[in-house]
């Protein structure tokens, strides 16, 4: 082998090996994300008061104005958001050049679309509308009526984001359930979970929109938001599977 080639080979080498660390860091970094992300977005509904009827406005701002980890909740919730669609995003791009990729491109872009969904939906619902409703349950009792319909008007533009961020997210997630259907590295059960979840999720999207914060509503978000986060939990654990077997491969 003449010097040059030499220097060839070992360039070549070297990019290999930097493109192989490159591809183990994103497992790593898709798996933690997918997994904190899901942990985050639980913990951050279960610290979310739910007693009252949320189609009841009197009785959940009521609850809300009491509720002392508002803000700390929502931007948890927030935080699940942020990752989970982290680790979407290099899902996609570990499925660029395979048959997968156009859906894996458009689920990607409606993940991104969701995420800036959810900081509006976050920024109404976390912060705007608790200010409000603390101000409705401080009110003079000759003010609480007034005070009370500024509340609702921002409730009403919650209801609406939170409709558009189910459709747009369940869109996203079912687009890459289809292609991680395509994905031999994937189990299809998992792919199945994302394309019932998500069409799920936009069946809820729809149900807000039509009808607030109702019990149909929430009767299909709920078991709907379940199956997104048991899905996100097993793409962290498939990840972090296929992340093992490789260290253990290149030992």
């Amino acid at each position: 082998m003449t010097p040059t080639e030499q220097w060839e080979h070992g360039v070549k080498g070297g990019r290999e090996r930097r493109l192989g660390m490159e591809d183990r860091f994103e497992r790593r970094f898709a798996a933690g994300c997918a997994i904190v992300g899901s942990v985050a977005l639980f913990l951050g509904t279960y610290l979310h008061p739910m007693d009252a009827d949320p189609h009841d406005a009197v009785a959940a701002f009521a609850e809300y104005a009491a509720d002392r980890l508002w803000v700390t909740s929502h931007l948890t919730q927030f935080s699940g958001v942020v990752l989970m669609v982290a680790a979407l995003l290099i899902i996609a791009k570990r499925l660029e050049h395979t048959e997968s990729n156009t859906w894996a491109r458009l689920g990607s872009a409606g993940a991104v679309a969701g995420m800036a969904l959810a900081a509006a939906l976050q920024a109404v619902d976390g912060v705007a509308l608790k200010v409000m409703v603390d101000a409705w349950a401080a009110a003079p009792t000759g003010e609480k009526a007034m005070v009370f319909q500024g509340a609702f008007a921002v409730r009403q533009i919650e209801t609406g984001l939170a409709a558009m961020f189910a459709l747009l997210m369940g869109c996203a997630v079912t687009l890459y359930g289809v292609a991680l259907w395509h994905a031999w590295w994937f189990p299809r059960w998992l792919a199945v979970l994302a394309i019932v979840g998500g069409v799920s999720t936009a069946a809820g999207g729809i149900a807000i929109a039509y009808t607030g914060f109702s019990s149909l509503a929430m009767s299909i978000n709920m078991p709907a938001n379940s199956m997104l986060l048991l899905w996100m939990l097993g793409v962290g654990g498939v990840l972090s599977r296929e992340q093992r077997s490789v260290s253990r491969g290149g030992a």
